[in-house]
């Protein structure tokens, strides 16, 4: 199933040059370049309002033209715009930038942070850049991807986190200390997603790094998760990583459970993996016979399937995308065009919106500038060709422009109904928003690319990478599929060389004449057991023969490396 799935994609990718520049009669490729350039001017806008006004906190808060720190003090938003940048094409300050991260952010700061926000903006946005770095023309470490010093932030900073892993179930907690670990009075109830989503980020740093013990924290906790679904194939929204019990059982797609679902399809695309996609293809079965209604997916007791809320939430609209990635462009279609009737009612997707009202619902009525709905359109655009996505991006820059440009960047809206504003403006503005905008006005970026483009890399430069097929991490941070093979591959080689040079390192045992019953041994019938590590004070004897071989028969070389019938 996986490699037809992996076929599929690899298709539509190869296909997406023909069916990605289809225009409708409303898209010239003037209008193209027109929102290109648009979409442009509201990224610097943003960012330089940032730089000036909020750096080195977190975040712009665009009405009070000031910063704040929300998610740990990192800067987020310099690190969460990084490969924007490249994406935009600004090589020169994304060097800049990437450099200046290095000189100035430090982990080891006594900070209480979310572990699931600071894996996918931070350790997602580090990896991604450094995946990206030569890309940008930085000059990259020999052994590019699989060492440089991106990488090594992205690692420091997942270190901090595997603290919270340390569970009975292996699944983590929802916040750990930078500096002191898990805080003993720590609540052990977090949400469904802040459990299932690090198996992008852990897998890409265990294989870049060859260290095993992230990806290993992130199969445990899916696993530990996977078992704890409901007799109808559902789970909640809350749950105790303790005792494994939920805590909040309502079931759906939204808000809590989102991004569980995007990494199970995401990592079976990247990770090759049949495994994850099995798991999400028996949600998918549960998910349409319980929740869905008319195109709409509802919330659910997750034990009965009766229904507790008839809302849509905003962030559900990164489903339609999920369902193209499978293959499901129908059911994908028909949900993308209810959630954007509800931007064109309002300009804008309110958090809560009520699906048998047909309004915002109380206290849920804000749009702080989500990216899902856009992330959707273009990953339907780019499968489909249907100009009705170009329409939605169009709508969305219009909108966004006329509601909440203001002095110092973007507004949040804090009211979709009067379109008042809040004093915030969320770094995933600037890491998803403008990125998914920028991408479905661009068919020829790099990130679109089929295979016709590109470069060497690896430890011996013999690995193609940045050749298309980018993974997405649900920060919209873009991973390189290719580069975890390379340096898993080159992990594999290297542990294998280890083993071979430790079993050297063993003294050969000598063989016992069991006839030679006057416990006297022949010098001349003793095989040498010298060693290949020495003792202290010892020099070394070249021996006769200084590698292992096999019969001919056994034995093939490739590039000087020697391969076994076993291996």
């Amino acid at each position: 199933m996986l490699t037809y799935l992996f076929s599929t994609i690899c298709c539509a990718a190869y296909l997406s040059p023909v069916i990605s520049h289809v225009r409708g009669k409303e898209f010239t490729e003037p209008d193209m370049d027109h929102y290109r350039d648009r979409i442009k001017s509201m990224f610097y806008h943003a960012y330089n309002s940032y730089l000036e006004n909020a750096y080195p906190y977190d975040e712009l808060r665009p009405l009070t033209c000031d910063g704040q720190d929300t998610w740990g003090s990192f800067s987020l938003t310099l690190i969460d715009a990084l490969d924007t940048l490249l994406i935009l094409g600004n090589h020169t300050e994304f060097q800049r930038v990437a450099t200046l991260l290095q000189d100035t952010v430090d982990f080891d700061i006594d900070v209480n942070a979310s572990v699931f926000e600071t894996n996918i903006r931070v350790v997602g946005g580090l990896l991604s850049a450094h995946l990206l770095s030569k890309q940008a023309g930085m000059e990259v470490e020999e052994g590019w991807p699989c060492s440089g010093p991106l990488l090594r932030m992205a690692e420091d900073a997942a270190r901090k986190l595997l603290p919270a892993f340390h569970t009975p179930t292996g699944m983590p907690y929802g916040t750990v200390n930078l500096l002191r670990g898990v805080n003993p009075t720590e609540t052990p109830v977090t949400c469904t997603a802040g459990v299932g989503t690090f198996i992008l980020e852990f897998s890409t740093l265990s294989r870049l790094t060859g260290d095993p013990v992230f990806e290993d924290v992130a199969r445990k906790a899916l696993s530990s998760l996977w078992k704890t679904r409901s007799d109808i194939g559902l789970v909640g929204n809350h749950i105790d990583v303790i005792t494994s019990k939920w805590v909040a059982q309502d079931a759906g797609i939204g808000a809590g459970v989102d991004s569980y679902f995007e990494y199970l399809v995401k990592g079976a695309i990247m990770l090759q993996d049949e495994e994850l996609l099995t798991m999400f293809h028996e949600f998918d079965k549960s998910i349409k016979n319980y929740t869905k209604f008319d195109d709409w997916y509802l919330w659910v007791q997750m034990h009965k399937g009766t229904v507790s809320m008839p809302v849509f939430q905003s962030l559900e609209s990164f489903w339609p995308g999920l369902q193209s990635l499978i293959g499901d462009i129908d059911s994908a279609t028909k949900t993308f065009h209810n959630y954007y009737t509800v931007w064109r009612q309002f300009g804008g997707l309110p958090e809560f919106y009520s699906i048998p009202q047909g309004y915002t619902v109380d206290k849920r009525e804000g749009y702080p500038l989500r990216p899902e709905l856009i992330e959707s359109a273009m990953y339907l655009y780019k499968a489909t060709g249907d100009p009705t996505f170009l329409q939605m991006g169009r709508d969305a820059v219009e909108s966004i422009e006329k509601i909440s440009r203001v002095k110092c960047g973007f507004a949040s809206v804090k009211d979709v109904r009067d379109h008042k504003l809040d004093n915030r403006m969320e770094s995933f503005f600037l890491a998803e928003t403008i990125k998914y905008l920028y991408l479905l006005f661009d068919p020829d970026n790099f990130l679109h690319n089929s295979g016709t483009q590109f470069e060497l890399g690896g430890p011996r430069g013999d690995c193609i990478l940045g050749a298309g097929g980018y993974i997405f991490n649900t920060e919209a941070h873009p991973l390189d599929p290719a580069a975890l093979h390379c340096c898993s591959k080159n992990q594999d080689e290297r542990k294998e060389l280890q083993d071979i040079l430790l079993s050297l390192s063993e003294p050969l045992k000598t063989p016992v004449d069991e006839s030679d019953t006057s416990g006297e041994k022949d010098p001349s019938s003793v095989v040498s057991s010298e060693s290949i590590a020495l003792q202290p004070g010892e020099r070394g004897k070249a021996p006769v023969l200084s590698c292992p071989t096999q019969p001919f028969s056994a034995r093939l070389a490739v590039m000087g490396q020697v391969f076994t019938d076993s291996t």
